[in-house]
């Protein structure tokens, strides 16, 4: 069957980070938490019940906590139980303690101005650049892209007072013939023949023959 090993605390240091370095050269701190439990007791009064643990931190996470955890800061651990047996040289006993083993550790403090203490992010410890104090150098905002608006368009002219369309020449009601002017030098024209059937003179040879001489 699987088993889980994980403990996820919040609390306050009740002393100040014992830090050093092992034979090896790896760095151990020492801190104790106090967890605080609210509960409602039987007469229906809230109760604080505060349960001290002793936090075991190596190597990059412990040199965090030497340098800037101090005592009465709050904290957020995860870590791990473990169990730690030892033979008592005075009584010749053997004796155990269950401790944490720190995997990760987060101060939920504020940082005072100026103190460039690097805060943990994510699922573990890392370096992190100090904020800027105030007065330093502030980068210019950007102001936002505006688009360009297309210009408006010209508006059309208006119409002119009292002009009209011009109308067109009403044509004659009938047609009027004027004979073309006659060419100079040219001969006269010819009279009309009379309409047939009419009572003009009638010249023909027959008519002459019938003259009497």
């Amino acid at each position: 069957m699987a088993s889980l090993n994980k403990v996820i605390l919040a609390g306050n240091l009740t002393r100040e980070p014992e830090g050093r370095r092992t034979s090896s050269g790896t760095s151990l701190c020492n801190l104790g938490l106090a967890v605080n439990r609210r509960y409602r007791n039987s007469a229906g009064e809230y109760t604080d019940e505060t349960t001290f643990v002793d936090i075991d931190v190596w190597g990059q996470p412990a040199d965090f906590c030497r340098d800037y955890l101090h005592k009465g800061n709050a904290v957020l651990i995860e870590g791990r139980l473990r169990l730690d047996s030892w033979e008592d040289n005075a009584t010749g006993q053997k004796r155990s303690k269950l401790k944490v083993v720190a995997e990760r550790v987060q101060s939920l403090t504020p940082r005072s101005e100026g103190s460039g203490a690097p805060q943990p992010q994510g699922g573990g410890y890392q370096q992190q650049a100090p904020a800027p104090q105030q007065g330093g150098y502030q980068q210019p905002q950007q102001q936002p892209y505006a688009q360009p608006q297309a210009p408006a368009p010209a508006p059309a002219p208006a119409p002119q007072q009292g002009y009209q369309q011009p109308q067109a020449p009403t044509p004659p009601p009938f047609p009027v013939d004027n004979p073309a002017p006659a060419a100079p030098g040219a001969a006269p024209a010819a009279p009309a023949a009379p309409a047939a059937g009419g009572d003009a003179f009638d010249v023909s040879d027959e008519s002459i023959d019938d003259i009497p001489f």
